[in-house]
């Protein structure tokens, strides 16, 4: 029964997206609600644009239907899965609200960083109090693979606005071509839904694994050549969600190795702004790290594949030294 339930899940998941998808993105043409590439990216990108962006709005309509759809035939919302709502639904407004003055001004820039960065914190605090009237609140971290625990107490809440708001960014970094993040996201929340079952986290669990089922769906239409992007809408989304369900599932740390395709995209941000800024000189051809890949030869579809492969192989090593260590 347990093994049906997830699988009944993934494929609601998927299938609401997939049946979205050719209704939603004829709409979004019609809207010319097309997405528009920087010039300073790679020149190959310059084709796309146009596509349909905004496609988040699939992702995050699959994820709530399907996650509470599925709640509901075993018992009603816990406050987890509200706080889970609540992350996904609050970064997804934001990253819809940057997305639309993209759009509509037909600009690359949306909200403002500071704009941007004080939703991401106001979410987060509010996640935190919510969180903290739960019975499963505790301000500990542990160390992956170890018995070692550590608690912060109310240090915690700068964890949780610097998880919630590092791992956004880190998915709207990454997702930079065609199938990337879709792809990536599936594999980081797969494995959580692994653990959070283990945990006997159902609620968790059965959130997750609606993730993998709508992002597949949405990975449809979006592999190269994307016929649709999920833009800020779902990246931002995606990335609040995932790094609430490692603080729901108390493997916060366990996310820096599944989600270690998210932290080497930033960090390649990162030392790439520090060496032009302190050095002049750029230590990629582009960041983030896929663009680099990309403008040394390699095609769009290696460059996501090998980033799939190194996501896969992070989401096993991270369960390996959670349930089997």
């Amino acid at each position: 029964m347990e093994q049906q339930m997830i699988l009944y899940t993934i494929l609601m998941g998927f299938l609401i997206t997939v049946l979205l998808s050719p209704i939603f993105i004829p709409f979004l043409r019609r809207l010319k609600f097309g997405q528009s590439i920087r010039e300073e990216g790679p020149k190959s990108h310059q084709k796309k644009t146009g596509t349909p962006t905004m496609g988040g709005v699939m992702i995050i309509l699959s994820i709530v239907v399907t996650t509470l759809v599925m709640i509901y035939k075993i018992s009603s919302p816990s406050k987890e899965i509200l706080l889970l709502m609540l992350v996904t639904v609050g970064f997804g407004i934001l990253g819809f609200l940057d997305d639309f003055i993209k759009v509509v001004m037909k600009r690359n820039l949306g909200l403002t960083s500071r704009q941007k960065l004080l939703g991401q914190i106001v979410i987060s605090v509010i996640f935190y109090f919510v969180y903290k009237s739960t019975d499963n609140f505790v301000p500990d971290i542990s160390i992956p693979g170890t018995d070692i625990t550590f608690n912060v107490g109310w240090f915690y809440i700068f964890i949780i606005i610097f998880w919630l708001v590092g791992f956004s960014n880190a998915v709207n970094l990454t997702d930079g071509l065609d199938g990337l993040v879709s792809g990536t996201a599936a594999i980081a929340f797969g494995a959580y839904g692994v653990l959070a079952w283990n945990q006997d986290q159902f609620d968790v669990a059965i959130f997750s694994v609606a993730v993998v089922g709508a992002v597949l769906g949405f990975l449809v239409f979006n592999a190269h050549p994307a016929k649709v992007f999920m833009g800020d809408t779902g990246s931002l989304a995606l990335g609040g969600a995932l790094a609430t369900v490692a603080l729901l599932t108390k493997l916060e740390l366990l996310l820096v190795i599944i989600g270690l395709v998210f932290v080497i995209e930033t960090l390649s941000v990162i030392l790439q702004v520090a060496s032009f800024k302190t050095t002049g000189k750029r230590i990629f051809k582009m960041s983030p790290l896929h663009h680099h890949y990309e403008l040394v030869g390699w095609s769009e579809w290696r460059v996501v594949v090998t980033f799939w492969s190194v996501g896969l192989l992070s989401a096993i090593l991270g369960i390996y030294l959670e349930v089997w260590l």
